[in-house]
């Protein structure tokens, strides 16, 4: 399990805020990600989107979806397809317990952040459970009411 103080080495390429927004995050995981090498070339110019992104389990393995990385400008040939399935690395004992979570209702498997560890390109995937709009409204406003509190408008 990803520890989220634990950043020493960590250089974050991309995040998906949305999925803070749009998800209760009730675990996280980070796992190393399958890619070639002009892909690792784009992601290091940052040309990464988590924004639309999940991951499925098929087979005893895990891919991430949607994950969009723009080809690299001097790939030519080299250059694969910018929303092709990902391979996620993570140990057999994670993978069965994360299966086993997502057969439940409700719970779907986020990749939160993209980032460096040392030279190795990681996921941060996490274990989520979709909100309902009042679960949303409820946060945005006590967001706003921690905003107005350090403004001192209460």
């Amino acid at each position: 399990m990803a520890d989220k103080n634990n950043t020493e080495g960590r250089r974050i390429i991309a995040q998906n805020r949305k999925a803070w927004h749009d998800y209760f995050i009730e675990e996280t995981y980070e796992a190393g990600i399958a890619l070639y090498g002009t892909e690792v070339k784009s992601i290091r110019g940052g040309k990464v989107n988590l924004k639309e992104s999940y991951a499925v389990i098929r087979g005893g393995e895990v891919f991430v979806i949607g994950m969009h990385v723009s080809p690299y400008e001097q790939g030519n040939i080299f250059n694969r397809d910018p929303l092709r399935e990902k391979k996620l690395l993570l140990h057999a004992k994670e993978i069965r317990k994360l299966h086993e979570a997502v057969g439940q209702k409700g719970y779907s498997l986020i990749p939160l952040s993209l980032y460096f560890s040392k030279s190795n390109v990681k996921v941060e995937l996490g274990l989520c459970k979709g909100k309902k709009l009042y679960d949303k409204r409820d946060a945005d406003a006590a967001r706003q009411v921690e905003r107005d509190m350090e403004r001192g408008d209460y």
